[in-house]
C-alpha cells in the first residue's frame, strides 16, 4: 500500500514538470515583452553604415615663387639683416633709421612679387604712384630722421644713410638700374668716410657699420644686373595690380609657410591658464614735510612787511662810521691792492684741452680711398708730400703742421681743415681750394684754378700765375690775407685783401651800403 502511494506521487511530480515546460514554451513564443518591439538583426557580412560629409573643394594651388623673389629674400636675410643688427648695437637714432630702411626693402619685396603676377603699369599713371607709395614713405621717413636731429652726435651717420637711401628708387628705372645704385653709393660715401675717419682709432664698431651699409649697394647692384637689367619684370597675361595686391594681402595667392608637425602621442596639452591681474602696487602716501624755517619763503615773507622789516636793525653812530673817521680807516684790515678772485669752476662734464706738448702725435697718413686722397697728421719731420692727381680725384688735408704738399697734374678739388703752416703747390684744379680754420697758409698756383675759399684763416698768401689771374677769392672771418701776382713787367706785386667793411643805411637810395675801409696818410 505504501509502495503504490510513493509511485503515484512520483508520477504526479513528473506530469507537473512536463506541464510547466509546455507553458513556458508557449509564453516565450506567443507573448511579446512589455515596452519592446521586434528587432531584426543585420546580417553579419553587412558592416554598420556611418554618415560621411561631402568633401570640401581644395583651394587653388599658390603660384610658385619666382627665382628673383627667392634671391631677394636671401639678400634681405643676409645683407640687410647684418646692417640692421649692427645698427641695433649702436642703438638710438641709428637703430630707428635702420628700421625705416628695413621697411623700405620689405615694401620693395612686396612690389617685386606682385609685379611678377600683374600686368605692366604705366609709370606716369596714378596706379603706379600708389603702388610705390609705401616705398616713397620709407624713403621720406629715413630723410626726416636726419633733418629733425641735426644736433645729434650721430648726425654724420644719419646723413650717410639719408644720402644713400635713394637706391630704393631703382624700381622706377627701366634700363640698367644698377647705375642709380652706384650713384647713390657715391653720395653716401662722403659722409660714410667721415664716420670711418672719426672712429677708426676709437670705436671700430662704427667702421664695421659703415661697411655693412656699403655692402647693401654692392649686393643690390649685382642682383639687379642678374634679374632686372631692363627694369621690373611684369606678367603680360597677369591680373590687374590692385587685384594681385588684395590677394596677397588675404593670403590666398601668397605661399603660406608649412604648419608645424603635430607632436607624437595624441593631442597637445591645453594651453596654460591666463595669468591673473598684475599685483596692485600700494604706495603709502606721505604728506609733504613742511619747509624749514629760514628758507626762501621766510625771506619773501620778511620783505613783504615793507618798512617794518628794518625795525630790528641797530643804528650806527657817526663815531663808528669809517668814511667819517680816518683813524678807523687806518686800522682797517681791508687790503690796499686789488682783490683777486678764484676762477669760476668749469661746467660739469667739460674738460680743459690738453697742451700741444702733452698731446700724443698720431701717425702720418697718405692714402687713396675711393676717389679721394687723405693726407693727415703730417709735420715738418715727416718730409714733404707729393701726389699725382687726376680729374676725378679730390684731396682732403687735415691736422697737418709745417709741411709742403705738391699736387701734380689736374685734380678736382682740395679741402684743408685745421692745419697750420701748410704750403700748397698745385698745377690745375677743376673746382676750388677750400681752407677752413688754418693759420699761416700759403698757396702757389702754377697754371689755373677757378676759386679759392677762405674761412677762419689767419695770415695767408696766395701766388697766382699769369694764367690764373682771374681766380676769384672768397673770404670770411679772415685776417692778413695777401695776393701775389705777376704784372706785365714780370715783377711780383702784392695786393692785400680788405679786412674791414663799413656799412650804413642810405636814406635816399633806401638800401644798406657796404664800403671797404681804406687807411690813407
Amino acid at each position: 500500500m505504501a509502495t503504490n502511494n510513493m509511485h503515484n506521487l512520483v508520477t504526479l511530480i513528473k506530469r507537473l514538470e512536463a506541464a510547466t515546460l509546455r507553458l513556458e514554451d508557449m509564453a516565450s513564443s506567443t507573448i511579446p515583452l512589455s515596452g519592446s518591439q521586434t528587432v531584426i538583426e543585420p546580417a553579419p557580412s553587412a558592416p554598420p553604415s556611418t554618415a560621411v560629409s561631402p568633401p570640401t573643394p581644395a583651394a587653388p594651388p599658390a603660384p610658385p615663387v619666382p627665382e628673383s623673389v627667392e634671391r631677394f629674400d636671401e639678400f634681405m636675410s643676409q645683407t640687410i639683416q647684418k646692417y640692421v643688427k649692427t645698427s641695433n648695437l649702436i642703438g638710438g637714432l641709428v637703430a630707428e633709421q635702420a628700421a625705416s630702411v628695413l621697411k623700405g626693402f620689405v615694401e620693395t619685396r612686396k612690389f617685386i612679387y606682385a609685379a611678377s603676377q600683374s600686368k605692366k603699369l604705366d609709370m606716369t599713371s596714378v596706379d603706379f604712384q600708389e603702388a610705390i607709395k609705401p616705398i616713397s614713405d620709407a624713403i621720406q621717413a629715413v630723410q626726416e630722421i636726419k633733418d629733425k636731429n641735426r644736433g645729434s652726435p650721430f648726425f654724420n651717420h644719419l646723413s650717410m644713410v639719408a644720402d644713400g637711401i635713394m637706391l630704393l628708387a631703382w624700381i622706377t628705372v627701366q634700363a640698367k638700374p644698377d647705375k642709380l645704385i652706384d650713384e647713390s653709393l657715391s653720395s653716401a660715401e662722403y659722409m660714410g668716410n667721415r664716420v670711418m675717419q672719426a672712429n677708426k682709432n676709437t670705436d671700430p664698431q662704427h667702421t664695421e657699420w659703415v661697411k655693412t651699409f656699403y655692402q647693401i649697394f654692392k649686393d643690390l647692384s649685382d642682383y639687379t644686373k642678374e634679374f632686372f637689367n631692363n627694369g621690373i619684370v611684369w606678367d603680360p597675361n597677369g591680373k590687374p595690380y590692385k587685384e594681385v595686391v588684395q590677394n596677397l594681402g588675404s593670403g590666398s595667392a601668397s605661399p603660406a609657410p608649412p604648419a608645424p608637425p603635430a607632436p607624437a602621442g595624441g593631442a597637445p596639452p591645453p594651453p596654460p591658464p591666463p595669468p591673473g591681474p598684475p599685483p596692485v602696487l600700494k604706495i603709502n602716501e606721505q604728506k609733504a614735510e613742511p619747509a624749514p624755517a629760514g628758507g626762501f619763503s621766510s625771506v619773501m615773507s620778511e620783505l613783504s612787511k615793507g618798512e617794518a622789516v628794518t625795525k630790528g636793525l641797530k643804528k650806527v653812530d657817526k663815531s663808528q662810521m669809517t668814511h667819517k673817521n680816518p683813524s678807523l680807516r687806518a686800522g682797517s684790515t681791508v687790503p690796499d691792492g686789488p682783490v683777486t678772485r678764484n676762477k669760476s669752476p668749469a661746467p660739469p662734464g667739460t674738460r680743459p684741452p690738453k697742451p700741444e706738448s702733452m698731446r700724443a702725435k698720431k701717425p702720418a697718413k697718405k692714402a687713396l680711398e675711393g676717389n679721394k686722397w687723405i693726407i693727415e697728421n703730417y709735420t715738418a719731420a715727416d718730409g714733404n708730400v707729393e701726389i699725382e692727381g687726376s680729374i676725378s680725384q679730390s684731396v682732403l688735408i687735415s691736422r697737418c703742421n709745417g709741411v709742403v704738399i705738391v699736387i701734380k697734374g689736374k685734380a678736382n678739388a682740395v679741402n684743408i681743415d685745421n692745419s697750420d703752416k701748410v704750403s700748397l703747390i698745385v698745377d690745375t684744379l677743376v673746382s676750388t681750394v677750400d681752407v677752413v680754420r688754418s693759420k699761416n697758409f700759403q698757396l702757389q698756383v702754377n697754371e689755373t684754378i677757378p676759386t679759392v675759399l677762405l674761412d677762419q684763416v689767419e695770415q695767408a698768401t696766395i701766388w697766382l700765375s699769369k694764367e690764373s689771374i682771374a681766380t676769384r677769392v672768397f673770404q670770411s672771418k679772415t685776417d692778413n690775407v695777401n695776393i701775389m701776382i705777376v704784372d706785365e713787367n714780370d715783377d711780383s706785386k702784392e695786393l692785400p685783401l680788405p679786412s674791414q667793411i663799413c656799412s650804413y643805411y642810405d636814406a635816399e637810395k633806401k638800401e644798406l651800403i657796404s664800403e671797404i675801409v681804406s687807411h690813407c696818410g
